[in-house]
């Protein structure tokens, strides 16, 4: 028994309201083609979450099989599998081929199908896995392939107009769900419960604004304790104590992009010595927030905020980087890491870049003060400076909680 090798979904319901305008979805593929003309590539074979969804506004489900985004100089056409069925016609901006799992090189025939003639195939480097750059040069060994990922990194860096109303959209969404965090979070309720309230409020709140959108990977982590030492630490059912160290992080997902707020906040009360950190860390933030301008470079940044913190023996406990891109990206895919706030990244600010600032110390268990501390801002990089798109509130006098 056989079965065909692809499947037509194409009119199974209607299309999907889009994200945003055609104009936009057009001209993100018209800069992406620019490049492409400019390197001699003749199509580009997209494979991540980030690049297929800012593309095309379609955001797959691996689980386990292959996806792409043939863009040529005359199409845009998404390949998914089949158990998906239409649902990624109907998201696709643009046309699809659906792939069946009959045979193991199916993904591969959709590829075949939608790139007859092609000489240099722009894909994914810091994508595409060995196994399948290997199977893709035994399919076409006519082929040359050239990256194609950083390029589409470098333009999914300056955020259009669209976008930056999108994501602060989002931000005021972010904002709902901190204020669920503090209206939940009192002492004997665990990190679970709080962290459930604040994700039912932002996900009502995402229906109510995207009634046409999908709903999915909205998130909150709600630490405490010694939960707070990590920035990614995941919610467990530890229950608030009183004079806690607290942690809020708020994730809205809308479409693929991600935005985030986090604060410090303590339970009932704090000592001389964590309120003295927990400043120092705000007058940190904001210092940061005045650096975030056109013409700074992110390592610039890094090294002058590098000495607020040796001015007070803090750098040691500095644990990542200041801040970094938003846009299509989440904690399980993408990153804009050309545009992240560290001492290695030489980039320099432009409008149009959307970037947080995030300043985080941890002191250790069994000192003075001992917690992570971090407070995050979304900005707006804008001719004149920088537009913050974060309302909610932060430091001592706003967050320690009754």
């Amino acid at each position: 028994m056989r079965r065909d090798r692809l499947q037509d979904y194409s009119g199974n319901g209607q299309k999907a309201v889009p994200t945003f305008s055609a104009a936009e979805m057009a001209g993100r593929v018209a800069r992406l083609r620019a490049h492409m003309e400019a390197a001699d590539i003749d199509a580009a074979l997209m494979s991540s979450y980030h690049n297929i969804n800012y593309y095309s506004d379609f955001l797959y489900c691996q689980f386990g099989r292959r996806y792409g985004l043939v863009i040529s100089h005359d199409m845009v056409t998404s390949i998914s599998a089949g158990i998906d069925g239409g649902q990624p016609w109907r998201r696709t901006v643009g046309a699809n081929v659906t792939y069946t799992d009959w045979q193991k090189d199916n993904y591969f025939h959709a590829v075949r199908e939608l790139t007859g003639g092609v000489r240099r195939l722009g894909i994914e480097f810091d994508h595409i896995t060995i196994e399948t750059l290997d199977l893709l040069k035994a399919e076409f060994p006519q082929m040359e392939f050239v990256d194609i990922a950083a390029p589409a990194m470098r333009l999914r860096m300056i955020k259009s107009e669209e976008e930056i109303a999108h994501i602060t959209q989002m931000t005021r969404i972010a904002d709902l769900g901190a204020a669920a965090v503090v209206e939940a979070a009192k002492v004997g309720v665990p990190e679970h419960e709080v962290a459930l309230h604040s994700t039912a409020a932002m996900v009502r709140e995402i229906a109510r604004t995207w009634p046409e959108g999908e709903l999915l990977d909205t998130w909150t982590w709600f630490q405490s304790g010694i939960n707070t030492d990590g920035a990614h630490n995941p919610v467990t059912a530890r229950r608030i104590e009183a004079g806690d160290i607290l942690s809020l992080n708020c994730f809205p997902m809308v479409a693929g992009y991600y935005v985030a707020l986090e604060r410090t906040l303590f339970a009932q009360s704090a000592t001389e010595e964590e309120i003295r950190l927990w400043e120092f860390n705000c007058k940190v933030h904001d210092r940061g927030k005045e650096l975030l301008v056109p013409g700074n470079s992110c390592a610039q940044i890094a090294a002058e905020l590098n000495e607020l913190y040796a001015s007070e023996n803090l750098l040691q406990y500095r644990s990542f980087g200041y801040g970094h891109s938003f846009g299509v990206l989440c904690h399980y895919y993408g990153r804009e890491a050309g545009l992240e706030l560290r001492e290695d990244c030489e980039t320099v600010l432009e409008p149009g870049m959307v970037v947080s600032m995030e300043p985080m110390i941890t002191i250790p268990e069994g000192q003075p003060g001992a917690g992570g501390y971090r407070e995050h801002d979304v900005l707006v990089i804008t001719p004149e400076g920088n537009r913050n798109i974060t309302g909610f509130p932060y430091g001592p006098e706003h967050l320690i909680l009754s």
